[in-house]
């Protein structure tokens, strides 16, 4: 690959970094906090939070595909890659390690994407319906979709970790 072609194909996957881990940094850590803080107890709050998430899961989510396609050219122009599934040296290893951290990324986040978020939409029909939607089980959700941003931004620290190492060696 031109060094050119190599140096816009890392420009998309640094930006596709920002944004995905990023984001999961200033949701997890700032918005999320400080929106829960402010509203708790408020119904505006799962409004609020509903919206926070249709804003950042398509970004997160295309992130997502430019981290993969970029990173692919990246992996098959890097002199250290050997081959798929070949891990004979550390550059390889540590790449491997890195790829199973973001696996987990893209677990937790489907968890919360299609598991987590879809109940906590339900509850928040069922109040605007006049309906009691048990605390209990919103304080479930809430606890729930907390633990696994904070899972996914811990691994997403775990990838930029093993990129340091796999560019060190």
């Amino acid at each position: 690959m031109s060094p050119l072609l190599l140096a816009i194909n890392y420009f998309f996957h640094l930006i596709a970094t920002i944004v995905w881990i990023g984001g999961l940094a200033l949701l997890a850590l700032v918005v999320w906090p400080a929106a829960r803080q402010a509203l708790a107890g408020d119904p505006a709050q799962a409004s609020l939070l509903k919206a926070i998430r249709q804003r950042f899961t398509p970004l997160a989510n295309l992130s997502l595909v430019v981290l993969i396609v970029t990173g692919m050219f990246q992996m098959s122009a890097d002199p250290n890659y050997d081959g798929m599934l070949v891990f004979d040296n550390d550059w390889s290893r540590a790449i491997l390690l890195k790829h199973v951290a973001i696996l987990g990324m893209v677990i937790a986040g489907a968890v919360v994407q299609w598991g987590v978020a879809p109940a906590q939409e339900r509850l928040a029909l069922l109040r605007a319906r006049g309906k009691a939607a048990p605390p209990e089980e919103e304080a479930r959700l809430a606890g729930r979709e907390r633990a696994l941003n904070l899972l996914s931004l811990g691994l997403g620290l775990v990838v930029l970790a093993f990129t340091a190492v796999a560019t060190a060696l």
